[in-house]
């Protein structure tokens, strides 16, 4: 009994930093719109597997609070981690690409 409490508390564990780890993977786009009043940002995905495929959907991100746009215009290759939340997806971590 106390080895299947401690299997099944490892699995649970387990699925919880793999759930984190999905919610906060690594995606690259470029930056079609920022609204630095609003703190949101425009990005179209990058598109990955089939050579010549067309681009992916544009999405309207929140950016986390103390990120900078500023350096940012639109054109630019970026690299990004998001979040869910009750208002929508926020950028946790975002990366101009040279």
């Amino acid at each position: 009994m106390r080895a299947a409490k401690i299997v099944m508390t490892s699995l649970a564990a387990a699925g919880l930093i793999t759930t984190a780890a999905l919610a906060q993977q690594s995606m690259s786009g470029m930056v079609t719109k920022i609204d630095r009043l609003s703190g949101t940002i425009s990005i179209q995905q990058t598109q990955t597997g089939t050579v010549g495929a067309a681009g992916g959907a544009i999405q309207e991100y929140k950016v986390a609070k103390g990120q900078s746009l500023e350096e940012l215009h639109a054109g630019d290759k970026v690299t990004f981690t998001t979040t869910d939340g009750d208002g929508g997806k926020t950028i946790n971590k975002l990366d101009k690409q040279k």
